[in-house]
């Protein structure tokens, strides 16, 4: 019998299909943004820092809020006569004033938060970064609409569109790049000084990307209909429950500040390798970090982002119900089908770093940089995977302070770890150790919430979690050599070899280096008669099949 739920299963490729589509074109916007301003060069670090300051300030204003306790308290509230509406309209209506005074704020307090975010930059590395900002903090409000609009739906188990919604946001940003590219030119190299950029160039790649957010969120408001709610503005906060929502969310909340600390130190002491590009030019520093996490980022969000979202509804419905073996089930679940595709991931993207990097950068030098950023990076994904779907099962039961402990501990050894890192790392290597300083404090961050969650809801021996990891790593070892042994009949990954010469020969030479790895992990799993293989092909059969009926 599959413990993978024939509706979680659904939703998650519906949840996927989508996320894939979406991560598609937005390596295709990374690739056009790299060679519209470079990767190595500081207008790209400029608007890197800029582009990222919406995001910061979102996820330590609110983020923390809808993502803990929204979906909980939604699913409480569809309990009520009127099927959660009221609870429904209130809470966007607070959230709507809380995006548009922090935005304006911030917005406000743009040139501040270049100068926390960056160190040892010139003033006009400033200026430009600063009038990024300006165009690009607008993206707060649209990103928490976006955010609390998905929730609700969410809560409503219509997951698709949440997940959908920003493939429109990559084909608005992608546009503006190929305006941009048309009307002034590309420039990867950066021959275009910071100081040659005026206010048509900044409004135009600034721009576009807020209007690709601000499309993202609105056409939530479509499905939203599609589902008989609709948007009613309601002030009448006092006596409708908010208050425990705001509550359990302060622990949350302390949580994201204190992972946003971590980042803000991370990003200042990655903007400081900037400073030895006189010397050496190709050297990696923000944008190259902001690139390589986004790799890093492809599988969790295709996966784990996925099954975790699809997961939480349910977990919360068991805690509500009092259902603690479904929800150890589907917990256990979730962690198995993430593990199994999490490794693999990572062994794939390690052994194609180079040529995956060759995509969005031109000269080997810059290749060896980012690929090295990438690789370091790719060394995390599980223990991140994990973190990620254990947070989401204690925001279930409607614990926030739990994660708030264990990621305070993952930020500390980060911090500690980064600003030795900025004193006694050459800055050739500098980002490469921090991401390599993140996957280990991530590491002991994911044993620690493995442990506190046992605590909390008992011995979870018996669900194969354990043993699966196991298959799974077993498994990754033959793949790794049939990747490395085919990299090395393409000729390597040297300065001069066909999977690094060209994009086109790097794209190649990752479908050709991909494609064995995974015959031979799936092989190797059907040989140790893996479950998760077994019900993940059950449920796709079983999905299609009814489609094709």
């Amino acid at each position: 019998m599959s413990d993978l739920n024939p509706s979680v299963t659904r939703s998650s490729l519906v949840m996927a299909s989508g996320t894939i589509i979406s991560r598609i074109l937005g390596f295709a916007r990374a690739v056009l943004l790299a060679a519209a301003i470079g990767v190595t060069t500081d207008a790209a670090d400029a608007f890197g820092v800029a582009n990222q300051l919406p995001n910061n300030v979102y996820a330590i204003i609110v983020g923390g809020v809808l993502n803990a306790v929204l979906v909980p308290q939604l699913v409480k509230a569809r309990g009520g006569l009127d099927g959660g509406k009221g609870y429904v309209d209130r809470f966007v209506t607070l959230a709507i004033t809380v995006f548009f005074s922090v935005t304006l704020l911030f917005t406000i307090a743009a040139p501040l938060l270049v100068r926390i975010y960056t160190n040892g930059w010139s003033e006009d590395q400033l200026a430009l970064a600063t009038a990024f900002a300006y165009w690009c903090l607008p993206q707060l409000f649209f990103y928490g609409l976006y955010s609390v609009f998905g929730e609700v739906l969410n809560s409503r188990k219509a997951f698709g569109p949440f997940m959908w919604a920003p493939v429109l946001n990559n084909v608005v940003s992608l546009a503006g790049l190929a305006a941009f590219i048309a009307i002034f030119a590309a420039d990867p190299t950066g021959i275009r000084g910071v100081s040659e950029w005026g206010p048509d160039r900044i409004a135009l790649l600034a721009g576009s990307a807020t209007l690709g957010v601000a499309a993202q969120a609105l056409i939530l408001l479509v499905s939203w209909r599609r589902i008989g709610l609709k948007l009613n503005l309601n002030f009448q906060w006092r006596g409708f429950g908010l208050g425990p929502a705001l509550k359990a969310a302060s622990w949350s909340l302390g949580m994201v500040l204190v992972t946003q600390i971590g980042g803000l130190v991370q990003t200042a002491v990655a903007s400081t390798a900037a400073a030895e590009r006189d010397s050496s030019p190709a050297i990696a520093s923000v944008a190259a970090a902001a690139i390589a996490w986004l790799i890093f980022m492809l599988p969790h969000s295709v996966v784990t982002v996925s099954i975790a979202t699809a997961y939480f509804t349910r977990m919360a419905e068991h805690n509500q119900a009092g259902r603690s073996k479904e929800f150890k089930i589907d917990l256990t679940t979730g962690l198995r089908v993430i593990a199994l595709v999490s490794v693999i991931s990572s062994a794939v993207l390690i052994v194609l770093s180079y040529p995956v990097a060759r995509v969005f950068v031109g000269e080997y030098p810059s290749t060896a940089a980012l690929g090295n950023v990438i690789a370091a990076f790719m060394i995390g994904l599980l223990p991140f995977s994990f973190v990620y779907m254990m947070q989401r099962a204690f925001f279930a039961l409607e614990d926030t302070k739990t994660p708030f402990i264990f990621t305070s501990i993952q930020i500390a050894i980060h911090i500690t770890g980064s600003i030795t890192a900025g004193f006694l790392a050459p800055k050739e290597i500098l980002v490469v150790t921090i991401a390599l300083i993140t996957a280990f404090s991530i590491t002991i961050q994911g044993l620690i919430a493995y442990s506190l969650l046992k605590r909390r809801i008992g011995t979870l021996s018996g669900f194969g979690v354990t043993r699966s990891i196991l298959k799974f790593a077993i498994a990754a070892v033959p793949a790794t050599a049939a990747g490395v042994g085919t990299l090395w009949l393409l000729g390597g990954i040297g300065a001069s070899s066909f999977a690094v010469d060209t994009v086109l020969s790097a794209v190649l030479s990752c479908v050709v280096v991909a494609t064995p790895m995974a015959a031979v992990y799936l092989a190797t799993l059907a040989l140790l008669k893996s479950p998760e293989l077994r019900e993940i092909f059950g449920g796709l059969r079983g999905r299609f099949g009814r489609a094709n009926k």
